[in-house]
């Protein structure tokens, strides 16, 4: 009897130690595969910062009530939609050519990089910002807002105004679109040029500058056209 009850204790050891020995087993392999496997696993990217739309070598005629507005020209075009909020950015810089009802260009901006908020007709030109109009003013900056339902430009950064007889330097700038109606916020300094003075600056016509040699509406893929309107 004795015998039989203690082959029972030993066969009860010797299972206890055998699931001893699998649950520790079993600890080591997991943490080996956290450790090795798990570590290795990249976060999922977030497809908020990813454009929906894409294209290169863009070109595009706005109109308005069967009239041509705009013309824009960029390298790169990239649109996005983030929480209800949609916007297109131009990384490559843009070329954007304003019209009047006579198909005559009245005014053109040029910057290093831009981005337009469709829904509240708002434009941001950064880096290189240059706007001249049909006179041959030219306005430089490194920053400007334009709204299109105002129809102005402003900015809050050092301007210059490049003018036939003057060039004005300032703070901050508020304007219509054609620079017919502009203030400087705060003058910092104006030099006056005479015409015959070889170190004036250039005023060359906005119709001698590089842009569509005919003011005709071509026909565009619609994916690809930017309204403003």
């Amino acid at each position: 009897m004795k015998q039989q009850k203690s082959d029972s204790n030993f066969y009860l050891l010797l299972k206890r130690y055998c699931i001893a020995v699998l649950l520790v087993g079993t600890a080591i392999l997991f943490y080996a595969c956290e450790d090795n496997e798990i570590s290795k696993i990249k976060p999922i990217e977030s497809t908020d910062n990813l454009p929906i739309m894409e294209a290169t070598n863009f070109e595009t005629l706005t109109t308005d009530s069967g009239q041509v507005r705009y013309f824009l020209k960029a390298s790169k075009l990239l649109r996005f939609e983030n929480e209800g909020k949609i916007y297109t950015e131009f990384p490559e810089g843009i070329e954007l050519i304003k019209y009047d009802a006579n198909k005559k260009i009245t005014s053109s901006i040029t910057a290093n990089y831009a981005k337009q908020f469709l829904k509240e007709e708002r434009w941001e030109a950064k880096n290189n910002v240059i706007v001249t109009n049909e006179k041959g003013d030219t306005l430089k900056t490194e920053h400007l807002i334009l709204d299109e339902k105002k129809q102005k430009i402003e900015t809050e950064e050092f301007v210059q105004i490049i003018s036939k007889d003057k060039i004005i330097n300032g703070i901050g700038l508020t304007s219509d679109l054609d620079m017919k109606d502009s203030k400087i916020w705060k003058v910092t300094g104006t030099m006056y040029v005479s015409a015959n003075n070889t170190g004036s600056p250039s005023n060359q016509s906005l119709n001698n500058t590089t842009s569509p040699p005919a003011v005709e509406i071509p026909q565009q893929d619609s994916n690809r056209i930017l309204q403003f309107k």
